[in-house]
């Protein structure tokens, strides 16, 4: 099986795995928050019903990626995973802002529940295990498959368990003190989380789509490799971007201009092999030759790295 097929692989059998998990855990809170009616829990079941989402698209995903590059896509479907984890990021957020709404919106009417349900301990309990075992999951799955979905899933999941302890920790204090108005408090500070994941979430995803790149270390690993290379010049004009697992890279270097076309080309293939070898997720290179010199009789670029600009 190719690299990329098994890859599919992994990221539709996470897919399916957070889809049936969580399809179970949102019956069961939504359940237990109707039993209870504690909106701390309510919060706590929106919450897995997005996650069940996610792993719908997870499983869409999955499918595109797997086709080849065409005329409208040279580069392949790869961003698809890309674009479908920041629309998620949207869902995230709008649940997100939909329980803080509902907490700020009880709190102003002083609608509070007078005595803990052991219904809302039981789903509070029940959600911090199943997640634990998803997150296992999908963190599994998000590694092998170096999915940033899945591992976008995967952290969701491991929010998810705090999450729920603190909606736990807020049944049981608003018992303890005999104060009621934990539950929305606690439904608030969930909603506020929920939100700051989905922020952290479109910043990273909306960096890949500018084509951005803040890991400065991939780049000392791209000159590195070039400097292993005898008779290659001046690494400049470097740009990384990632396409969801993979990376593209262009780069310019300098030759001897007594080369023939064929030995510059020569060179060229072992900087490529060398960038491969030190950077093994590497998707495409592009490496443009110059003769000696002629970086600095051109006009000043206004793009790209040089190793000195690190």
């Amino acid at each position: 099986m190719k690299h990329s097929d098994l890859r599919a692989h992994y990221i539709k059998t996470a897919g399916i795995v957070a889809l049936s998990g969580n399809v179970v855990l949102a019956a069961v809170k939504f359940l237990f928050a109707y039993l209870s009616g504690s909106l701390a829990v309510a919060g706590d079941a929106i919450d897995s019903s997005t996650d069940v989402l996610i792993a719908f698209v997870t499983l869409f995903v999955s499918r595109i990626i797997q086709q080849p590059g065409d005329k409208e896509h040279p580069w392949g479907h790869a961003r698809a995973e890309t674009t479908a984890t920041m629309a998620l990021a949207f869902i995230i957020f709008f649940a997100g802002g939909q329980l803080v709404l509902s907490a700020v919106k009880k709190l102003i009417c002083g609608d509070f529940q007078n005595e803990i349900s052991l219904a809302a301990v039981y789903a509070a309990v029940v959600s911090m295990a199943g997640k634990t075992l998803l997150a296992v999951v999908q963190f599994h799955y998000g590694k092998i498959a170096e999915s940033e979905i899945v591992k976008a899933n995967a952290q969701n999941m491991k929010n998810d368990i705090a999450l729920s302890g603190a909606v736990l920790a807020g049944l049981l204090l608003s018992e303890i003190f005999k104060m009621p108005v934990l539950d929305p408090v606690v439904a608030l500070l969930v909603g506020a989380w929920v939100i700051k994941n989905a922020a952290l979430l479109f910043a990273r995803m909306n960096m890949e789509l500018m084509d951005g790149n803040a890991d400065s270390s991939l780049y000392r690993k791209l000159f590195d490799a070039v400097a292993t290379v005898p008779n290659v010049k001046n690494p400049h004009k470097a740009r990384i971007r990632r396409m969801a697992s993979s990376f593209d890279v262009d780069l310019d270097i300098e030759v001897d201009p007594m080369l023939s076309v064929y030995e510059a080309h020569e060179l060229s293939e072992q900087v490529e092999s060398a960038i491969r070898k030190e950077i093994p997720e590497i998707y495409d290179i592009v490496i443009h030759i110059e003769p000696n010199g002629s970086d600095g009789h051109q006009p000043k670029e206004e793009f790209g790295l040089t190793p000195g600009s690190l």
